[in-house]
């Protein structure tokens, strides 16, 4: 995982990101990586120029389907908002 993060970062997308269904347009990416049985999951937006936010990460541990749970989507949903709104103030001449 922390090389696609840092493959984000130099604008470059890793070939295990892909986008986060349920976001579209709104360049949410989302890399899963299973260690020791376990699924893990990160969820970051490159959308915001210049800067790679991650807006989650997790260990999956619902066994009913790859579906993303929606306390985890409502989460991730939130955590674009103040992403967003720390970018404008970021780049507040």
């Amino acid at each position: 995982m922390g090389y696609a993060l840092f493959r984000a970062q130099e604008g470059k997308k890793h070939p295990n990101a892909k986008p986060l269904q349920g976001f579209k347009g709104a360049g949410v990416l989302e890399i899963v990586d299973d260690h020791d049985g376990d699924t893990y999951r990160a969820v970051y937006t490159v959308k915001l120029e210049g800067v790679v936010y991650v807006l989650h990460a997790f260990q999956k541990k619902s066994k009913r389907g790859i579906a993303t749970p929606k306390q985890e989507m409502d989460l991730v949903r939130s955590r674009l908002l103040v992403a967003h709104q720390i970018h404008a103030k970021r780049n507040m001449p």
